[in-house]
């Protein structure tokens, strides 16, 4: 069975928690780390949901916001809707190709 994989990216509602209310007052403390980010680099990251994140910067934010990588980063798993079609039955068990069967064709004179 297919799963959908999903994550939830919070690192603005951590930031508000301990106090750090914009990305430009994370710059410095990135620094401090030897983190050097521009920082329209910093805001995007606050802003929204990176791809990619490098376990350095992930290890530099949780220091900085005393917390750990799972408060930071929220993963979801579910089953992916199977999709059916019209050769499986409501169950989605085998094809039942029986109820396919094509409706022989009334043909009407022409008037």
């Amino acid at each position: 069975m297919k799963r959908a994989i999903g994550y939830t990216w919070r690192l603005r509602e951590i930031m508000a928690s301990q106090g750090v209310f914009t990305a430009t007052e994370l710059v410095p403390l990135l620094r401090d780390r030897d983190i050097n980010l521009p920082a329209s680099q910093v805001h995007r990251l606050v802003s929204g949901t990176p791809e990619r994140l490098s376990l350095q910067l992930l290890s530099a934010l949780c220091d900085i916001l005393a917390c750990t990588p799972s408060d930071l980063v929220i993963t979801t798993a579910e089953n992916a809707g199977v999709r059916r079609t019209g050769t499986t039955d409501a169950a989605g068990g085998p094809p039942v190709v029986a109820k396919l069967r094509p409706r022989p064709a009334r043909i009407l004179p022409d008037e």
